[in-house]
């Protein structure tokens, strides 16, 4: 889930800052710019894992800043492609169910990657898995007695397997203006996002396997 990259940069240190070891205050510049930021095809910045290499400071005219040339370690949220992940549902519409780690939520199941055979319960607002049915449309699935439905509802632990992953960079343009009239800014993609997987045995709520006797790993 998590992954160490190596990044370059140039960090500027304020006066502020001047009387900590330079390390630290480097640290926490290097942070405050990383922190909680996607990088285009590496993924979600964490923290600052350690620096490797620092160069010498060097003021520039104007600014009164140390300008320090800086090699370090990032801690990067990534899962990998396969890799099974515990995550909460958050929310369930008629396209899937969205999942969230509690820093990130841009983590979706969509409907072809839910255990097969399942429909949306749009009064519940929850999809749910009917097992062993031989139902094959939604609404012969909503016909089913509610005692026999396994919902995934918001707020469960689920386990999850990753699928795939996608980079988006839509840079915010202009409000666009129509006959005079200005027109809403077009909605952007997050970031980035995660495709993930709950058809297999053993994948969904983890209460569904407790209940039925699989070992399942720790929620905490």
């Amino acid at each position: 889930m998590f992954q160490l990259s190596i990044i370059k940069d140039t960090v500027a240190v304020q006066p502020s800052q001047f009387g900590l070891p330079p390390e630290q205050a480097i640290t926490n510049d290097l942070n405050k710019k990383y922190a909680n930021r996607v990088l285009h095809d590496v993924g979600l910045c964490v923290c600052v894992f350690d620096l490797a290499e620092v160069g010498e400071g060097k003021v520039r005219y104007g600014d009164g800043c140390l300008w320090y040339k800086v090699i370090f370690r990032m801690v990067i949220f990534r899962p990998f492609a396969s890799e099974v992940i515990l995550a909460r549902v958050k929310s369930s519409d008629e396209d899937g169910v969205r999942l969230t780690v509690g820093f990130f939520d841009d983590i979706y199941v969509p409907l072809v990657y839910l255990p097969e055979p399942s429909a949306f319960d749009s009064k519940e607002r929850a999809h749910f898995w009917l097992p062993g049915s031989e139902a094959t449309s939604s609404h012969e699935l909503l016909d089913s007695a509610l005692t026999d439905r396994m919902y995934i509802d918001a707020g469960d632990v689920v386990r999850v397997r990753v699928e795939s992953d996608e980079f988006h960079d839509d840079e915010p343009g202009p409000p666009k203006a129509h006959e005079g009239v200005q027109q809403a800014r077009e909605h952007r993609r997050p970031p980035y996002t995660i495709v993930c997987s709950m058809s297999e045995q053993g994948l969904g709520p983890t209460s569904w396997w407790r209940n039925a006797g699989v070992e399942t790993m720790d929620e905490g």
